[in-house]
């Protein structure tokens, strides 16, 4: 689409804009809150906002250490859940029986709200790294094993039959059917798993930590420094989107076979 990038950006600046108006004293209407302090309280200010960004990254340079960790704990809940996902979804897929067997217990797991079980993570692996990977490794293992298990289950009968008549073996169908028919399925769920592992490694360092940008929140938080708070928010979420570009590239490198939709229009 023209001029996609501009009205992306223009979007971007009128937020900023007006955030700014809503929390400068004396620009804000009166009828809107109490007093001018009320809004910067609340929300915090952008310019103050991007000043601490600036002096983390900049100035004192003291942000890299905790976000070397939050970032760390999050590539490994992301890989080690993608890769448990990926490897149980094509397992029980392709073995009926053992899916029968386990189909309550992955239900009731699934059901579970897994941020509670922070806390018992936090007991068994300790307070350092290991315990934000495993909760993180929770959140997205679940995504990516539906998605693989759906896409494996949507593969089209008459190109397995097709497959078999050839003389495919079981591990030729696994490579040159099951999984270009689940790879879809499984970067549609990966683009979520991002989020999730980002979640899983932030709020790890809320229950104990002393390190990571989740930890830096906490504090800020326990002094009302809402500035502060925004800030954290704001560069997890940047190098939220950072991870999920990368795996859009990766994605795109990998699904060159797949027409685009306007290639599948024209036919």
């Amino acid at each position: 689409m023209k001029y996609l990038r501009f009205w992306q950006v223009g979007l971007l600046l009128l937020i900023f804009v007006l955030w700014h108006v809503l929390t400068t004293p004396g620009l804000i209407p009166p009828f809107v809150f109490e007093n001018d302090q009320q809004a910067a309280f609340f929300f915090g200010e952008p310019l103050k906002i991007g000043s601490r960004i600036w002096n983390w990254f900049v100035v004192n340079a003291n942000i890299y250490e905790h976000l070397g960790v939050t970032l760390l704990e999050t590539v490994l809940a992301f890989v080690i859940g993608t890769v448990l996902g990926l490897g149980c979804g094509l397992w029980l897929a392709l073995s009926p029986m053992a899916a029968a067997i386990t189909d309550p217990y992955i239900k009731a797991l699934n059901s579970m709200p897994r941020v509670i079980l922070a806390p018992i993570f936090a007991v068994w692996f300790g307070l350092g790294i290991a315990s934000k990977v495993a909760l993180g490794v929770t959140l997205v293992f679940f995504i990516v094993f539906f998605n693989v298990y759906q896409g494996v289950k949507e593969v089209s009968p008459v190109v397995l039959a097709n497959a078999r008549m050839l003389g495919a073996s079981q591990k030729q169908l696994l490579r040159h059917v099951y999984l270009p028919s689940a790879t879809s399925w499984v970067f549609s769920s990966l683009h979520t798993s991002v989020g999730l592992a980002f979640v899983g490694a932030v709020v790890g360092e809320y229950l104990g930590s002393s390190r990571g940008v989740g930890y830096l929140i906490l504090q800020a938080e326990g002094s009302f420094d809402i500035n502060t708070v925004m800030a954290g928010i704001l560069v997890l979420t940047v190098f939220a989107l950072m991870l999920d570009a990368a795996v859009g590239k990766v994605e795109k490198r990998l699904m060159k076979w797949q027409p685009k939709t306007g290639e599948t229009e024209k036919l």
